[in-house]
């Protein structure tokens, strides 16, 4: 990040106090296409995409040289199963049934790849149709189950990622997935974990995407406040059962191809299904772009549960964890600014850079530091007990506002 997108994105935030994170916005008219890597910089994804929370396609040129689409597809385009066998036949990967409704959700249960593969086989040979259902596997984390070398190479425009930053210091977990299916697999109506970003690439096949803009999901629940598991569905042109249906504007459609990289923006509801036999890499990331979209999620779900223990339960972390969160990548982009790495210098694990030179560190601490004065403040985390944090909540604020102040002219 240079200077003057620095700026720009700080005063964009100061834009936005007194504005709640997520708020409803106007739906666009359609998802831009960018095609040519060489004339888009990370400051125009941030600028366009990032910062105003908007959806964009990128051409297959992007990711043109990575591993999984020589290796994973066949020189007809499809999955190369004899490929994936070989490399990760032994692999237990998660499997959920498309035919089978689980509450918004569905079943999954887990089994070998050379399992799944060998469905998928006769799936295809019985004309797309199998009595045990449709089959898709979803959420397979691959990086960290196996090697990814030569896989994939993380985009630049999506190097800022405190989510796998976080999970990656403590190596326990990730939010990197291999989704694989044949035609006819999909995933319901959702909002991605955490309201945070993501991005999908189409190692082969193709998918069409109805995207619904933060807000716009409010109008499509049902009459007893639910949202609807598939958008598709004739019932949703019932007006006892959804009575609100005619305020909600019509989905922006999205058709990915094979190679193209779709970036998701935080809080945007959204359905997936897969037109052909597809293959596809995707990460769910937070940054300080996003960072008071994931808190007031939190807030949110704290109010709809009211115990926090219920609340690890169902969203996956707490305010302690949040906490946790912060802490660690505070300490990272102090430590940043410390050893003053220069701006095009880049830090990361396993190959995955990182674009932390002195302004983005800068930028990073800031938003922590405004969202962390918010988790400070509020009565339910000061229930919390501390005595144990090192630094304390407060300590590691002071620290941040302090650098915050000693930034503004870096």
């Amino acid at each position: 990040m240079d200077r003057e997108t620095r700026v720009y994105a700080e005063n964009h935030f100061r834009g936005l106090q007194g504005r709640p994170p997520g708020s409803a916005c106007p739906p666009p008219g359609c998802v831009d296409f960018i095609e040519n890597p060489d004339s888009f910089s990370y400051a125009d994804f941030f600028k366009g995409y990032l910062l105003p929370n908007m959806p964009c396609v990128f051409s297959s040129s992007f990711t043109a040289g990575w591993g999984s689409r020589r290796h994973w597809v066949t020189s007809s385009g499809k999955p190369n199963f004899e490929h994936l066998l070989r490399k990760y036949g032994d692999v237990v990967v998660p499997v959920a049934n498309c035919g089978v409704q689980e509450y918004n959700s569905n079943p999954k249960e887990h089994m070998p790849l050379r399992d799944y593969i060998s469905y998928w086989q006769e799936y295809i040979q019985g004309g797309y149709f199998s009595p045990r259902g449709c089959l898709y596997l979803k959420d397979w984390h691959l990086c960290r189950d196996s090697s990814a070398e030569d896989v994939f190479t993380l985009p630049v425009y999506f190097s800022s990622d405190w989510l796998n930053e976080y999970w990656d210091s403590l190596d326990v977990d990730d939010y990197r997935f291999v989704y694989m299916g044949p035609t006819g697999t999909w995933s319901p109506f959702h909002a991605d974990i955490f309201r945070s970003f993501s991005w999908s690439v189409n190692i082969c096949g193709r998918k069409k995407w109805f995207f619904f803009p933060p807000g716009q999901e409010e109008a499509l629940r049902d009459c007893h406040g639910g949202l609807p598991y598939d958008v598709t569905s004739p019932a949703l042109l019932d007006h006892r059962l959804y009575p609100t249906r005619e305020h909600c504007s019509p989905p922006l459609e999205v058709m990915q191809e094979a190679g193209e990289m779709v970036f998701v923006p935080s809080g945007w509801h959204h359905q997936v299904h897969n037109l052909e036999d597809t293959i596809s890499i995707n990460h769910n990331w937070v940054n300080g772009c996003n960072l008071a979209n994931m808190w007031h999620f939190l807030q949110q779900e704290l109010c709809a549960v009211q115990q926090e223990v219920i609340m690890r339960a169902c969203s996956g972390i707490n305010f302690e964890e949040f906490y946790r969160f912060l802490k660690i990548i505070a300490e990272r982009r102090l430590l940043l600014l410390a050893k003053g790495m220069g701006p095009d210098e880049v830090e990361g694990e396993g190959g995955e850079g990182t674009l932390l030179g002195p302004q983005q560190a800068a930028f990073d601490i800031g938003r922590i530091a405004e969202v962390l004065a918010s988790v400070v403040a509020h009565p339910d985390f000061q229930k919390v007990d501390t005595s144990m944090f090192s630094p304390q909540p407060e300590e590691l604020l002071r620290q941040l506002e302090e650098v915050v102040v000693t930034t503004t002219t870096l």
